[in-house]
């Protein structure tokens, strides 16, 4: 299965915040993240990059 990770670009470094992500959705200026056992989460952020060969996403939070 081809799940993601997604990480937090902090400082130079990256800070894992969810993992076994099925979907990323842009609601209300947040991202809603979804695992694949339902759990969501919103966070505040921008997408800074997705890298579909390792199947990760970074996000940039919003100032």
């Amino acid at each position: 299965m081809c799940l993601s990770k997604v990480y937090f670009a902090k400082n130079g470094e990256q800070e894992l915040i969810m993992s076994e992500i099925t979907s990323l959705k842009i609601a209300a200026n947040k991202l809603q993240l979804t695992t694949l056992l339902g759990e969501q989460k919103e966070i505040a952020a921008s997408i800074r990059e997705i890298d579909f060969l390792t199947h990760s996403i970074i996000l940039e939070k919003k100032v």
